[in-house]
């Protein structure tokens, strides 16, 4: 049984808070290479009053564990947040959780990821978004990348080939 099997997306419930912010910490660290700016209380506090109240906000959850793998925030056609462990990456759960977004916002889904971030644009590429912009649209004052994801772009694409 693949470990995939064993993971089922929630809605976001917040008796898992602190295990979500514990993972989406860890995870953007590793991504970017840097400590986050905000202390672990703040990132809780903008999780609890912000994110949840602006976001359909969903989970990741390893059933055997009961612990949290992955995060996604989705407002419209806007991707805020998608986040998955670090010990749980290329296992597909990424991929299931954009695939729900993409179901979300059926027509166009748009998103920042950090040109530091190799990984999220390796992946994001692969799942057929493409860079529509740049910029420093971030607290941590990086550079950014702002992707877009349109239905059959590549079908649209191939035809006016």
């Amino acid at each position: 049984m693949s470990i995939s099997t064993n993971i089922k997306i929630i809605d976001y419930d917040d008796k898992y808070a602190l295990d979500a912010v514990k993972m989406w910490r860890d995870s953007k660290e590793q991504a970017l290479g840097i400590k986050d700016v905000h202390s672990f209380d703040d990132h809780l506090g903008f999780l609890r009053t912000k994110l949840i109240k602006e976001n359909k906000v969903y989970l990741a959850i390893d059933e055997r564990t009961d612990n949290v793998v992955g995060i996604m925030a989705i407002n419209g056609i806007q991707l805020n947040q998608l986040y998955i462990h670090v010990g749980y990456q290329r296992m597909g759960i990424g991929s299931r959780l954009l695939q729900m977004a993409k179901e979300l916002s059926p027509r166009k889904l748009q998103l920042f990821t950090f040109v530091v971030n190799k990984g999220a644009q390796a992946f994001y590429q692969k799942h057929g978004f493409t860079i529509i912009g740049r910029g420093y649209e971030n607290e941590e004052n990086l550079p950014d990348l702002r992707y877009e994801w349109v239905e059959n772009s590549r079908l649209g694409n191939a035809i006016r080939s």
